[in-house]
């Protein structure tokens, strides 16, 4: 496991994702010195009051919305304890494809990677909110916390699962100001395997999976400019001239 290679990872992920703000930030960066200081453990326990110290977040409500939108969005597994002896449990992905642990890693396509691994029985509002008759109504920061914003002005869309047709498709990346080629090979990749992950799981929101394919096509073309420039610039210095006029003085 290679410290900075991941955490360079996951800031060029921060810079594609716009539904974080600086509290999710805050927050992951505190649980990603949880987790180097486990040794990088497949899993490993965590004390709400030291996260929410390191990460300054003060308010209870807040630091569960935080982490639970970061369970959301794929960038980990939280399994809170109802036992307030033991801490809750967390499951870190490796967001740098180039680095494997056991056989997993995260890849920006799968959306839903965490459904696979997450066994749950009762609504999630119960299990990752304190029951205090007052978060699970309200459902906005108490005290001096207010980095996280409760007010959702876009319009909500339902998720679906497949688009209606390459049209449809084609739209989507016509409105987000990408190449629709992207576009139609997005649709064909996913219409040869039905529409399901490389871990055999259904996709639950095409959308998001084609948010992320973008996400990941502009990352490689981003990486691909960096090397050519690279390369240009090492020719550029290796260039020599053969009229070489030895007879002027120095």
């Amino acid at each position: 496991m290679n410290y900075i290679r991941q955490l360079n990872a996951a800031f060029e992920k921060f810079y594609f994702d716009e539904r974080l703000n600086p509290t999710h930030i805050s927050l992951y960066i505190a649980l990603f010195h949880e987790w180097n200081s486990s040794r990088f453990a497949d899993e490993f326990f965590v004390n709400r009051r030291d996260l929410m110290r390191m990460s300054k977040i003060g308010s209870k409500s807040t630091y569960h919305r935080c982490v639970t939108d970061l369970d959301s969005w794929g960038y980990l597994l939280y399994f809170p304890s109802n036992n307030p002896f033991k801490g809750s449990k967390i499951k870190m992905f490796i967001i740098d494809p180039d680095e494997e642990q056991d056989g997993h890693y995260y890849d920006p396509k799968l959306e839903l990677l965490a459904e696979h691994y997450r066994p749950r029985s009762g609504p999630v509002k119960n299990q990752h909110h304190p029951n205090n008759g007052q978060a699970l109504i309200h459902n906005r920061p108490i005290g001096r916390q207010a980095l996280v914003s409760t007010i959702n002005s876009k319009k909500q869309i339902k998720p679906q699962k497949q688009p209606n047709s390459l049209e449809a498709v084609l739209n989507f990346f016509k409105n987000k100001s990408f190449s629709p080629d992207h576009g139609k090979e997005f649709f064909e990749y996913y219409q040869k395997r039905d529409w399901e992950t490389s871990d055999g799981m259904a996709v639950r929101d095409w959308r998001a999976l084609a948010n992320y394919w973008m996400d990941k096509v502009e990352l490689m073309n981003i990486k691909k400019q960096a090397k050519e420039n690279d390369a240009s610039q090492i020719q550029d210095n290796l260039r020599t001239t053969k009229n070489k006029n030895y007879g002027q003085p120095l």
